[in-house]
């Protein structure tokens, strides 16, 4: 949260740039492990460095699109990281072949090869992102002052940060959306985590097609989305009613994967789960956007993420626990199950508090015809 409010109030290039190159510098930085000790200093370094990216994004999301066009946005940004996934596997697979290279083991190449684009990405960012609307050349000052209006939204007249922070923390359908969030977030880094394990239990023992087989379930959270977001699009405000119909989707694939003893179709299923489980995630974002604005978003989006970190953190940890009361990787498909589920069940919670919620407040920045940025 501290590093969404940083950002609010130094803007993007600066703060996203700074977060790049830090993040990459210290992923190089890993590469000089020697000790246990010096991993948990750079992990613990890592995640610090990283940690203001995602809801940073998120909040950029906010100033730059219209609400009709956020969901969409939503999902380019977690595109980018679901075919990272696809890719990154087979090639951190070939990378841990490269012993001996240059003097380097494997480990150490994938850590450098990671870490030098990142920073590259960064200088970048810091040269030519525009700091806000206003400032984008490619806008008329019509379009750049419309955006800078909704971003703003239904806090512009409140004064005091502090205010508007507390404000957002005691939204109910906030704190709601968050637990959902985070009961998504265990499923999501769960399957992210194990899907190798569970591949290399299939008796595949090459690392390369490990890496290949693993990035199946990366195509499914690509098609999710990229078909999700679109599907709200053309039935605007449904957002709760395709939450509901996703999460239950992603159960019943769950359900699916422990039920049958074949490992191809096991990973299909594997896919379809995370094509609900990934492609729904714009739309938490997208409902928070449209009810908040200004500093409101700024804090409430990264609460939300933070919340979600947490389940990310949780989620492996069950996966493991499962797998050593069981013996069998795939058994982490119940911890997906029993979190999906609890998911599932704040749904209609969430419909009454929205509602509740729509009724006393206007939405921050309505659907209209006129977009002055479209994806």
């Amino acid at each position: 949260m501290p590093s969404n409010l940083i950002l609010h109030r130094i803007g993007a290039k600066v703060w996203i740039g700074r977060i790049a190159v830090t993040w990459g510098l210290i992923t190089m930085a890993m590469m000089f492990i020697s000790s246990p000790a010096i991993f948990y200093v750079l992990r613990l370094l890592l995640g610090a460095a990283e940690a203001g990216l995602y809801p940073g994004i998120m909040y950029l999301i906010t100033t730059w699109f219209v609400q009709k066009d956020r969901a969409k946005a939503v999902s380019f940004i977690l595109l980018a990281g679901s075919i990272a996934f696809i890719v990154a596997n087979p090639i951190g697979g070939a990378l841990m072949k490269m012993d001996g290279v240059g003097g380097l083991h494997g480990w150490q190449w994938l850590f450098v090869l990671e870490g030098i684009p990142t920073v590259l990405l960064g200088i970048l960012i810091f040269l030519v992102l525009p700091n806000s609307p206003s400032r984008a050349r490619w806008l008329s000052d019509d379009e750049a002052s419309e955006l800078t209006r909704r971003a703003v939204g239904e806090e512009a007249h409140v004064e005091r940060p502090g205010a508007i922070v507390r404000s957002a923390m005691s939204k109910p359908f906030l704190l709601t959306i968050a637990a959902i969030y985070f009961m998504n977030q265990i499923a999501t880094y769960g399957v992210i985590f194990f899907v190798p394990s569970i591949v290399e239990a299939m008796d595949v023992t090459d690392s390369v097609m490990i890496g290949l087989i693993s990035a199946v379930v990366g195509i499914g959270a690509v098609i999710g989305l990229l078909v999700v977001p679109r599907v709200l699009a053309r039935n605007p405000g449904t957002e709760v009613r395709l939450i509901g119909y996703a999460t239950a989707g992603a159960i019943v694939m769950a359900l699916a994967f422990v039920a049958v003893d074949n490992g191809v179709a096991q990973m299909i299923i594997l896919s379809a789960t995370m094509l609900f489980i990934v492609g729904v995630q714009p739309l938490y974002w997208s409902t928070l956007m449209a009810r908040l604005g200004g500093v409101a978003a700024a804090a409430g989006l990264a609460f939300v993420n933070t919340i979600g970190l947490t389940g990310g953190f949780v989620g492996p940890y069950a996966f493991g626990l499962a797998e050593n009361a069981t013996g069998s990787p795939s058994a982490g498909l119940w911890v997906l199950i029993a979190a999906t589920t609890l998911g599932l069940l704040c749904v209609p919670l969430l419909k009454v508090l929205l509602a509740t919620h729509d009724a006393s407040h206007p939405v921050v920045d309505p659907d209209e015809d006129v977009a002055p940025v479209a994806v």
